[in-house]
């Protein structure tokens, strides 16, 4: 390896950082923008299963215009860095934007849900694209990119952590609605429960504090429609009226223990908060990063060659589908799985706590893709986790409630060997570059990596799609308990079978990936003496 393709520590976690900002964003959308869309701003499932696959479709349009950008930008700062710089803040916005609940009539919310959302993917696509093609400038060496895959995952992971295990609690802390509580005990582990609040609010959820008592309402007008025993209750409330409740199965209860949370407050300042973490990541990730693989010096400017080398790249090609369908693989699960908690466990804050888990699984399938890489291959490795994940994945559907242990051991089996799914593609696409510039003595990073933007974003609108037209099929309303009960049978298919089906497509399809280690390796030696002649003659 030449010592320019070495890469220090603190560039490679700088550039890892990056991914933690833009996962901060793309899983915090992912896991919960379709719960706030339903539960909290009142949208209908298929209204936004319908939103998020329509504002995809400009994706593969805005993605490779994006990738062309990019490869044309020429700056002090590179072709691909001055964009991390450029979107930062307006990234951060409009992540804000997207889980604020302005006063709306039903036309005004549908309207502002499209305009925002497209807005999202948008700015989402100006900064991601460049940032997923800096790594295949910032090493021409493929073994060193792997281990920039990993720092970049393992920085994935990390944002995804932040934001799916700490935003519910952030939701909790900023949603409180300082509520009036008296507690009547009826029994050692029963109590008759009265709450009041001082402003209307359209949905809040009530639950005691450590999550396990049962709540069934205590008022005649609420008996007929909704008596299921459930661990908490979402409901609006208008300003001093009481709701009464019976709540049991807890010892100790005390008007401090029960939590009453606005919802919409509490996710709007809990993305605000995430919003500033994600821009001063993305000022880090510029900052602390450099460009070094430059185009052939013999290369001119020509759009219509570029496109031409781009669909005659079969290991693209095969990438760019197989990126498609693990997105809406791995976008099915994350964005069921507030719901599931919620209306199937019926205690949301243990989402947080799977969330977690899930995100620690995800970091150590990360660090360890490197190694198995090598020693078993990048194509043999992927298609091995698309079929093990996928496997155990579907263990979902043998599971009760009341099976935490299980529900939370298959969970993070399977994320352990979906983890390695993003990590592998993103150093693949770098590879699928040098095969460019190898065969046709050309290179378009921008353009290649605009695969890995399309695939996530397209992938994870299909997915809400799926979500939503399998929810609205079993008629689920999040404002509606008769409604939730009626769908639990889909929200199961969701966090099972439906999605882990699409892995066996993907790995059946990977079989056509033709870069072996082997090939690699040919690429890398014969480019590296391109590079160093070029270097000679200048």
């Amino acid at each position: 390896m030449a010592a320019a393709d070495k890469l220090s520590f603190k560039e490679k976690l700088g550039y890892g950082l990056g991914d933690g900002a833009a996962n901060i964003a793309w899983r915090g959308v992912a896991t919960f923008l379709f719960v706030f869309y339903t539960d909290v701003f009142g949208l209908s499932p298929v209204t936004v299963g319908v939103l998020m696959l329509v504002a995809r479709f400009s994706d593969g349009i805005s993605d490779v215009l994006m990738g062309i950008i990019g490869d044309r930008t020429n700056s002090k700062y590179g072709k691909f860095r001055p964009w991390i710089l450029w979107t930062a803040i307006p990234l951060g916005v409009i992540l804000s934007l997207l889980f604020s609940s302005p006063e709306l009539g039903a036309s005004g919310k549908i309207v502002y849900a499209y305009i925002t959302y497209i807005f999202f993917t948008l700015i989402y696509t100006a900064n991601n694209i460049p940032y997923g093609a800096l790594m295949g400038v910032m090493t021409g060496d493929d073994k060193e990119r792997t281990s920039l895959g990993s720092f970049r995952m393992v920085g994935a992971f990390g944002g995804g952590m932040l934001v799916q295990g700490a935003l519910l609690f952030l939701v909790a802390y900023f949603g409180n609605v300082d509520p009036t509580v008296a507690v009547q005990q009826l029994d050692k582990e029963k109590f008759r429960v009265v709450v009041s609040a001082p402003k209307d609010v359209s949905s809040v959820n009530i639950k005691t504090e450590n999550g396990i008592a049962a709540f069934t309402w205590d008022d005649p007008e609420k008996l007929a429609e909704d008596n299921e025993p459930t661990q908490g209750k979402s409901f609006p409330v208008k300003a001093n009226e009481t709701y009464a409740f019976i709540v049991s199965g807890e010892p100790d209860i005390t008007s401090e223990s029960i939590s009453i949370i606005d919802q919409k407050e509490g996710y709007s300042n809990s993305m605000y908060v995430m919003s500033v973490f994600l821009t001063l990541f993305m000022f880090i990730t510029f900052y602390t990063t450099r460009e070094r693989v430059k185009p052939p010096k013999a290369q001119r400017n020509n759009l219509k060659q570029d496109l031409k080398d781009l669909v005659s790249n079969k290991p693209w090609l095969v990438l760019l589908v197989i990126g498609l369908l693990f997105n809406v693989y791995n976008s099915i699960k994350q964005g069921i799985v507030i719901i599931y908690f919620t209306h199937y466990l019926n205690n949301q804050l243990l989402a947080a706590s799977f969330l977690v888990a899930l995100m620690l699984a995800s970091v150590a399938g990360a660090m360890i893709t490197a190694p198995l890489g090598k020693r078993m291959g990048k194509r043999n490795l992927f298609i091995a986790a698309l079929l093990f994940s996928g496997g155990v994945n579907t263990l979902f559907a043998f599971v009760g409630p009341e099976d935490v242990e299980a529900i939370f051991t298959i969970g993070i089996v399977s994320e352990f060997a979906s983890a390695i799914f993003p990590t592998l593609f993103f150093v693949m696409l770098g590879d699928a570059a040098d095969y460019s510039e190898f065969k046709n003595n050309r290179r378009a990073t921008g353009l290649i990596y605009s695969a890995g933007s399309f695939a996530t974003k397209f992938g994870g609108g299909i997915a809400g799609a799926i979500i939503g037209l399998v929810l609205g099929a079993f008629h689920y309303s999040g404002q509606d308990a008769v409604a939730i009960k009626g769908a639990i049978p889909g929200i199961i298919m969701l966090m099972s079978w439906i999605p882990a089906s699409i892995t066996v497509l993907a790995a059946g399809l990977m079989l056509l990936y033709p870069l072996n280690q082997k090939k690699l390796d040919e690429i890398t030696i014969e480019l590296n003496e391109r590079r160093m002649l070029e270097k000679r003659t200048e």
